[in-house]
């Protein structure tokens, strides 16, 4: 069982890990002088957040319904909440959380390659080509819970792979201390890993995959069916009462658990394509070699089908290895639940968008995770061959970390330029939203992008009738008597109709908008934005 076993590191590499962590946050500030990347979550986390300062609770204070919000967990609104009671607006906050937990998810997952390799090089070479990976600086670098949910994850990854090392280095303490040992004991790591796994799921709901990861790992890793269960009955106890707290307060508040719905809607071609796209920009940063690349058919679809085909291989070997034959060398915990977790989360994703959220994306933000699972993993690997071929693990390094550096320094020069989403120059200098600022403040603002309109005139938007729920993806009913009520409050003289991008908006939009905007004054165009009023 020499992997389990573990010798206290060098200073010197707590200290290179330091710098790795204090560079990586440094590197996000310099990276965002106009702030962070702003998209719609991201306005609702900062709304959710002002509302919570402001004593109302979690509430959706960018809509004018300010209904209370379900859809998103409270986590990284109630982290800028706390930062914002130093007087740091929470739009302002993001950055300052954001670039700590880059800092921090470098150190935290440097450790990790510690411990798996129990090499202080691959620790550093894990933390190293995090803080160089052009998609996870990006990540960190918008005002989504992304950083925070990942920070949970690597936290819990380290505090379970303590608990194992616990259970064997330290079984004759457990005993003297009981069943449930103590903060020193292996079970209380447990149950502090299950405390950080619920956080996890309050910064996201994929945190559900986090968990179903620490279980299928109890169960495969002990050697008895007594300590799975009862290791699994102490995790599920430190898990279960933050989940159902907020599952029993939002059915109390919103008559829903989590906004979610059970609709089988298949994952289009299209969103399967940006998935393929993100990967690529993932496994080769270089643009010119990659737009080369993915002309040649189906090659990052295979490519990326190798990789994952690889590493299931190895997941399920090494699984079922541990779990039929107990007494054999176990793997080193790192890694397994690494590799784990990324099917784990990625089965986890691939059913919300098939059952639950129509809208969920393979997007950047949302692959994450898997980044930072196959970085592990490639680390681990590496040092594998290192040990085989030192040559060859050398020269793979070299290429690893070139392209990498290539990457950052890419991401960097283009995040330099100017803001992104919604705080870039197309929102911060457009006239539409300066037209709007000077509408009176009961004037009631419908559009077709409600969060830059609660971002750039401080007042809550009213959303536009639509013809499909976009959570589910199917019909949504009152469309007709929603476009009348819209119309008689507009032409009342009390509210607005503000749609920005109408051009570049796709066929259903542009009936909708055709809808809408028949019998209306329209009062300013410019930009491709459009703004209608009362006749005057």
């Amino acid at each position: 069982m020499a992997n389990f076993s573990m010798t206290k590191p060098p200073p010197a590499s707590f200290l290179i890990l330091s710098l790795l962590a204090v560079s990586g946050t440094f590197l996000i500030l310099y990276a965002t002088p106009q702030g962070m990347g702003l998209f719609d979550d991201s306005i609702a986390y900062i709304a959710g957040a002002r509302s919570i300062l402001a004593g109302q609770g979690y509430r959706e204070a960018w809509l004018a319904s300010n209904q209370p919000v379900t859809h998103f967990p409270p986590g990284f609104s109630t982290v800028l909440a706390l930062v914002g009671l130093s007087g740091l607006d929470p739009l302002r906050g993001t950055r300052f959380v954001n670039s700590l937990l880059f800092g921090a998810n470098i150190f935290l997952i440097g450790l990790i390659g510690w411990r798996m390799s129990k090499s202080k090089v691959a620790g550093i070479a894990l933390a190293s080509l995090f803080l160089l990976n052009a998609s996870l600086f990006r990540v960190h670098t918008t005002a989504m819970s992304e950083p925070l949910y990942i920070f949970f994850t690597l936290a819990a990854f380290l505090t379970f792979s303590q608990y194992f090392l616990s259970t064997i280095t330290k079984s004759a303490e457990e005993k003297k201390l009981g069943a449930l040992g103590g903060p020193r004991g292996s079970n209380g790591f447990l149950l502090i890993t299950a405390i950080i796994t619920a956080f996890a799921y309050l910064t996201r709901y994929a945190g559900l995959a986090l968990l179903a990861t620490f279980v299928a790992a109890l169960i495969i890793l002990h050697d008895t069916w007594r300590k799975r269960l009862t290791s699994t009955g102490i995790f599920l106890a430190g898990f279960m009462p933050f989940a159902l707290a907020w599952g029993i307060r939002n059915r109390l508040l919103a008559d829903n658990a989590t906004n979610r719905t059970i609709v089988y809607h298949p994952i289009t071609a299209e969103n399967i394509e940006t998935g393929i796209s993100n990967f690529a920009a993932f496994l080769l940063p270089v643009d010119e070699w990659r737009r080369a690349l993915i002309q040649i058919p189906n090659l990052f679809p295979v490519v990326i089908s190798i990789i994952f085909l690889a590493l299931l291989i190895w997941t399920a070997r090494t699984g079922w290895r541990t779990f039929f034959q107990p007494s054999a060398e176990p793997p080193g915990v790192p890694a397994f639940i690494s590799a784990l977790y990324v099917f784990g989360y990625l089965a986890s994703i691939l059913s919300s968008m098939t059952l639950f959220d129509a809208s969920t994306k393979f997007q950047l933000r949302i692959l994450a995770p898997v980044y930072a699972g196959l970085l592990t993993m490639l680390v681990y690997f590496g040092f594998w061959l290192w040990k085989k071929q030192r040559h060859s693990a050398v020269i793979l390094a070299l290429i690893i970390f070139s392209f990498s550096i290539y990457g950052m320094n890419d991401a960097l020069t283009q995040l330099r330029k100017g803001g992104q989403g919604y705080a870039s120059f197309q929102w911060f200098d457009s006239q539409a939203m300066k037209f709007l600022q000077t509408l009176p403040e009961d004037t009631r603002i419908y559009s077709n992008e409600t969060a830059p309109v609660y971002l750039y005139t401080n007042r809550p938007g009213y959303v536009l009738p639509d013809l499909v729920d976009p959570v589910t993806g199917l019909p949504r009913g009152g469309f007709e008597e929603g476009v009348a009520n819209l119309k008689r409050d507009v032409l009342s003289g009390g509210a607005v109709l503000a749609l920005f991008n109408v051009g570049s908006q796709g066929g259903d939009s542009q009936f909708i908008y055709q809808n809408l905007t028949d019998g209306l004054y329209l009062a300013f165009e410019a930009q491709g934005d459009r703004i209608y009023t009362a006749f005057p």
